[in-house]
């Protein structure tokens, strides 16, 4: 398509006149899709008139940080003091509906309240996109033209749907959306109306955005009786072979190894499967993780973002070593 000569690795992404032209031109290709996927003219074509082409969205995508971070200086950047006095003061308030929630999907409140923190520091920082526009200038970029239209597809049985409006339907350069940056598709799936007003609205009601998270959670497998992992210590010359989310050890086998908690004492005496994670080698912070870790990895997959969710819900329920 035209949109792939237009966009060249390297290229400047201001828009001039030829690309708004193209911009335009696709837009019309995803009225079509939107017409054939049954949903609402008046709909779809009051939002695609008003999508603009948004070049920060594809900057925002390409940009790659010029120093890796590791854990070791990730955790205080992504969890700091402050968020973790706010996340036990929210948890607190909202506990008679995150109580609710718990009993309903079968999530303990801490993590609930730990991924609304991460995401969106507890609904401050929804992200300003509108929706429309960041997912119709992804699709057009076309690096990943299938994933971004399909979202956009989703992003318009929303709209019909009524669980927002146009102009309120914000979030990030990517499309994700509301206090837990759900995907469109992930709403779809996901969204509950927790409140019981007749609509999932994650972006305005701190209920629904709760509700949906721990949904998600529970979809995909949440086991309430197990925590995400734990940090740990391996002993001197620890076999790397055994590193990976795909390989799996019992507790007991791990503890016959050497593997002891981050304090030296005994691993914990439970039936347990784990795997051994070591984002930044055996040599910077490692990580028992259990199969709820793997659920979080479902939700982002990024053992930085599920080693801070574990983080900030550990620190919600015991005192904090910051």
């Amino acid at each position: 398509m035209i949109k792939r000569f237009l966009l060249l690795a390297g290229c400047s992404f201001s828009l001039n006149l030829s690309a708004n032209a193209d911009f335009q031109a696709y837009l019309e290709t995803l009225q079509q899709r939107a017409d054939e996927a049954g949903i609402s003219q008046e709909i779809s074509r009051a939002a695609l008139a008003q999508a603009e082409y948004v070049p920060r969205a594809i900057s925002a995508d390409r940009n790659q940080p010029e120093k890796k971070l590791t854990l070791d200086e990730y955790i205080p950047r992504a969890v700091p003091k402050w968020k973790v006095q706010q996340a036990r003061a929210l948890y607190k308030k909202h506990y008679p509906v995150l109580e609710q929630i718990a009993e309903k999907y079968q999530v303990q409140p801490r993590f609930v309240v730990a991924l609304w923190g991460v995401e969106s520091n507890f609904g401050r920082y929804m992200g300003n996109y509108n929706v429309v526009s960041a997912l119709s200038t992804m699709a057009f970029e076309g690096r990943r033209e299938e994933f971004f239209s399909n979202q956009l597809m989703d992003a318009l049985k929303i709209l019909e749907q009524q669980h927002i409006s146009i102009d309120n339907m914000k979030g990030s350069w990517a499309g994700a959306m509301g206090q837990v940056q759900f995907m469109p598709s992930s709403f779809l799936a996901y969204a509950v109306d927790q409140s019981g007003d007749g609509k999932q609205d994650i972006w305005g009601n701190t209920d629904d955005a709760l509700a949906s998270a721990a949904n998600y959670l529970h979809s995909h497998g949440w086991n309430d009786d197990q925590t995400w992992g734990r940090q740990v210590r391996l002993p001197e010359g620890f076999d790397q072979n055994l590193l990976g989310l795909d390989k799996q050890l019992s507790l007991s086998d791990l503890q016959d190894l050497g593997v002891r908690r981050m304090d030296g004492n005994d691993l914990p005496q439970r039936d347990l499967m784990a795997s051994v994670v070591a984002p930044d080698g055996i040599e910077g912070r490692v990580y028992l993780a259990y199969d709820n870790y793997r659920t979080l990895m479902r939700w982002n997959r990024s053992y930085y973002f599920v080693s801070a969710v574990g983080y900030l819900s550990d620190a919600i329920a015991y005192p904090p070593v910051m």
